[in-house]
C-alpha cells in the first residue's frame, strides 16, 4: 500500500504509523464517566470509506488524515491533519 503525503508525495506504507480513527473526538474534561469509557474503549469497525490518522514518522513527521476504503485498502484522499481540523471547525 502507498500513501500520498501532502509534503513528500507517494511513499510506501513502511514510512507511516497508523494512529487510529480520525473521526473520534475527545470528551470535555468534565464529561461524565460513560463518555470517557466510550472514548477510550469503544470503536466502530466500519466497512467502506473511513477517515484515519497516519503519522509520517520516517519522512516529514506530519500528521495526515487519509480516507481509506477498509475493504479494498484503496486510499481515496490524503491531507494534512491541521487542514482537516480547520475545515471541520469552519464547517466546510
Amino acid at each position: 500500500m502507498r500513501i500520498t503525503c501532502p509534503h513528500c508525495g507517494s511513499r510506501g506504507l513502511e514510512e507511516f504509523t497508523y494512529r487510529g480513527d480520525a473521526t473520534v473526538r475527545r470528551p470535555a474534561p468534565d464529561a461524565p464517566h460513560d463518555a470517557w469509557v466510550d472514548y477510550v474503549y469503544l470503536r466502530d469497525n466500519p466497512a467502506g470509506l473511513h477517515k484515519e490518522l497516519w503519522y509520517h514518522g520516517n519522512g516529514c513527521r506530519s500528521w495526515i488524515v487519509a480516507e481509506r476504503n477498509t475493504i479494498t485498502h484503496e486510499i481515496h484522499s490524503t491531507r494534512l491533519a491541521t487542514e482537516a481540523l480547520s475545515e471541520e471547525k469552519s464547517g466546510s
